[in-house]
């Protein structure tokens, strides 16, 4: 067999090879971690995605210590120490280290969810968030915490949890002098200085800092409470509101003042015990400037100087003594009945006409 005869049977044996192994189609995902299942169209992808499970984190922060199972990771990360954002949203000006997250905060002002819940029928901008949700449905909290057994959904999740044991928060507010685990915490409080509240509730007219806390307290205007307390019965429109008032029975006081010794029940508590050591009295009085660490207490020294009109109405400029008399108030002026009694269909104004109400329908 000559050379020339050799190359062709050595390029249609190679042939006869690439043949026999199986097709694979362009972007389909035949690597899958033993794992976990994550699918991957590439073996050196499935490669690098396993790093993860070993927990080898070999590529350091220098600045901050946190580790990374590749050096591409690390570059990332640095980049938020250096401070440098150069992705700004056009609409809303919030500005990012990397273009990928720049386009996937510009998914949210698109106002398109195409990835929905089927249990709940909530949508997402990604794929990956709703993979998330769905998380919460089937139950399963593969992550627990070593110091107090709480288990959770996402590893980020245990991740930030863990931050609360270690008592370590470097974030610090210069106006009051609480103090968070995260830099997100921070910004979230510093808008509580700022005075800014853009999201306003369309049947009260109470504004809040944020969309989601908006969100939680439309759940009151519902009148709809799905969690109760099987010691009191009391109801409550929230989960974690219920956990919070459970404590109160529970007698547990777990959050100690390291300075005076007293116990709370809940960390918040105990985050606004301390601002009264830290001398910090961030609070003012606009009468005669005397200064509190806690802004109720401040709106109770108010009343000296305004004969208790502390709380006025912005719309007929009726005055009350507590902020919850004024958003009762504020019910007179809608003309909107948006609470429904089951037995009679009477419609009110207000939940508390709605309660006050339905005692008619339970009375002997």
């Amino acid at each position: 067999m000559t050379s020339t005869q050799k190359d062709q049977h050595g390029a249609t044996s190679q042939r006869s090879q690439e043949a026999d192994k199986p097709h694979r189609r362009k972007g389909e995902k035949t690597y899958s971690c033993d794992e976990c299942g994550k699918d991957f169209t590439q073996a050196g992808s499935l490669k690098t995605h396993q790093l993860i499970h070993s927990g080898v984190k070999p590529y350091s922060c220098d600045l901050c210590g946190k580790s990374f199972t590749q050096a591409g990771h690390l570059k990332k990360h640095q980049l938020i120490h250096s401070g440098v954002k150069p992705y700004s949203c056009d609409l809303c000006g919030k500005s990012f280290t990397e273009a990928g997250h720049l386009k996937k905060h510009q998914l949210i002002h698109s106002g398109v969810k195409p990835y929905s819940c089927d249990l709940c029928g909530k949508s997402f901008t990604q794929a990956g968030h709703l993979k998330k949700h769905q998380l919460i449905h089937s139950g399963v909290k593969p992550y627990s915490c070593n110091v107090c057994g709480k288990s959770f959904t996402q590893v980020g999740h245990l991740k930030k949890h863990q931050l609360i044991h270690s008592g370590v928060k470097p974030y610090s507010c210069k106006l009051c002098g609480k103090s968070f685990t995260e830099a997100g915490g921070l910004k979230t409080h510093q808008l509580i200085h700022s005075g800014f509240k853009p999201y306003s509730c369309e049947l009260c007219g109470k504004s809040f800092t944020r969309a989601g806390n908006l969100k939680r307290h439309q759940l009151i205007h519902s009148g709809f409470k799905p969690y109760s307390c099987e010691l009191c019965g009391k109801s409550f429109t929230q989960a974690q509101t219920l956990r919070k008032h459970q404590l109160i029975h529970s007698g547990v006081k777990s959050y100690s003042c390291e300075l005076c010794g007293k116990a709370f029940a809940l960390n918040s508590d105990l985050q606004r015990h301390l601002v009264t050591h830290s001398g910090i009295k961030a609070y003012s009085c606009d009468f005669c400037g005397k200064s509190f660490s806690n802004k109720h207490y401040r709106n109770i020294h108010l009343r000296i100087h305004t004969g208790n009109d502390v709380y006025c109405c912005d719309q007929c400029g009726k005055p009350f003594t507590t902020d919850s008399q004024l958003q009762q108030h504020m019910f007179s002026h809608t003309e909107e009945r948006p609470y429904k009694c089951d037995l009679c269909e009477k419609t009110f104004k207000a939940p508390h006409q709605l309660k006050k109400h339905q005692q008619i329908h339970t009375r002997k």
